[in-house]
Order: structure tokens, then sequence, then C-alpha cells
């Protein structure tokens, strides 16, 4: 199976006019289709960079980037990309902010529209379809959010910290939520987040980073028996424990 995404010795640097600063240094990884990979690494590692090379929004200084085998700006990938913050426009319905993507690009159609309304409907949201945002909880913004990004049907799921607003308990659930819809949908995503449980309840492999400026110190595969493969389940099954203390003492050993 070819790789969807595929960092080939990345180096990117951040200039200013006090200088330099390095952000990833040889960065080299590759994405299956349908892999859910999470990133970590220390605070200020270029965790986020990351994301932002892959959308496009900075350019590599040196080495490739690829999707689908071709070179970042060629390959037409559609990417979707998940912030922080849901960013639902107020004024707007949730029914009207999940066709948002779709009218800016001219691509809103019938067979579109239906598929908003199923995913609105299997996801718990088509009772509030016709409320504003502030009528939803933080949790069901996110899945609102996630709908939004999923009509454009993306290639590729960039997740940039998206549950980190949340208080821990809609944390909890939203990850479980979120991380269920996107195996059902069968979509390839990355995710950024500074939660190393939210890793390794969400990821097939989690990607360590090292200190900025940042190269991959190792890439650790998950594997859970069928009986506790959902994210809340996995935080109960007896590997659990292992995997957190495995990425904490790499984390930790970073030096």
């Amino acid at each position: 199976m070819d790789p969807i995404l595929e960092f080939i010795d990345v180096c990117f640097s951040y200039h200013s006019i006090s200088g330099e600063t390095p952000a990833l240094a040889g960065i080299s990884l590759s994405v299956l289709p349908g892999e859910f990979i999470a990133v970590v690494g220390p605070s200020g590692c270029g965790k986020t960079t990351l994301l932002s090379l892959i959308s496009g929004l900075l350019t590599p200084e040196s080495g490739e980037i690829r999707l689908f085998g071709k070179a970042q700006g060629t390959s037409g990938a559609n990417i979707g990309y998940m912030l922080q913050k849901d960013h639902l426009f107020e004024w707007r319905t949730i029914y009207d902010n999940v066709l948002l993507g779709p009218q800016i690009r001219h691509s809103l159609t019938s067979k579109t529209k239906e598929q908003i309304g199923s995913m609105l409907n299997t996801y718990g949201l088509s009772a509030f379809k016709d409320s504003p945002p502030s009528a939803l909880s933080g949790g069901m913004r996110q899945r609102a959010a996630l709908i939004r990004t999923l009509a454009l049907e993306p290639d590729l799921l960039l997740l940039d910290e998206p549950f980190s607003a949340l208080d821990y308990q809609t944390r909890l659930e939203v990850g479980d939520d979120i991380g269920g819809i996107l195996r059902r949908e069968g979509k390839t995503a990355l995710l950024v987040t500074h939660d190393l449980a939210e890793a390794i309840t969400l990821a097939d492999r989690v990607v360590i980073l090292t200190h900025r400026p940042a190269r991959v110190k190792k890439i650790l595969s998950l594997h859970f028996e069928k009986t506790f493969d959902t994210p809340l389940k996995r935080r109960s099954a007896p590997c659990f424990s292992e995997y957190f203390d495995e990425i904490w003492k790499e984390l930790k050993s970073n030096g």
C-alpha cells in the first residue's frame, strides 16, 4: 500500500530580524491510507509546524513532502484542517455552518446536502441543525466543526489539538466520538497533541519528536485487542499504561 503522505528529510527554520530559529531537522515519516497518526513532543518543538507544512501554509527549506507520491502543490490532494477552536459562525445555523465549505468552493450539490444531512443525523446533531452554535455544548460544536470539515471530503485530515479547549469529561467524550467518526468514515488523520493518553487512545501509531529542532525520535505502533479498540475502552486495556510509560520515558530522555 502506497502512503498518502511522505516527509523525506524535511528541514525548516523560522527567520526574523533577531535571527534564525530551527524548527525541524531531517524529518522523515509516512502515513498510509486510513491511518490515524498522533504526533507528540516537548512544547514548542515544531508539532504545529508539521501541519503547516503539510497544508502548504509553509514551504520546506530542504527535503520533500509528497502527497499521493507527488510533490506538494502538484498532487491535487484535498486536505482538511481542524483547529483548536471550532470557528462556527454565530449568525449561521449549524446546518448553514456545515454547508459553508462546499458553498465557498462552489461544489454544493444535492448529493453533498444528502451526505451532510446523513452525518448530522448519524452523529446526533439533526435536531439542532436550525440552531445557532451558542445553543450547542462544546462537544456538539466540535462534532459540527468535524462534519463541516468532512463535507469537503478531505483525503487527509489534520487535527491541531481540537479538544484542548474542552473540559476533561467533554474532552474524553468528544475524543471517543470523533475517533469513532473518523474510523467509520475511513479517513486518514494526523493529530498533534500534548495529551499522551489522547494520542494512545486515538492513534494507530504515535510519532515522538525531540526538542527543537525536532527530529523523529521514535515511531510507536499501537496494538489493542478488539475488546478494547475504541478510544474510551483503550484506557482500560492492560497495555495502555505500558504504552504511556514508554512514550513518557522517550520524552523525558530527550535531554
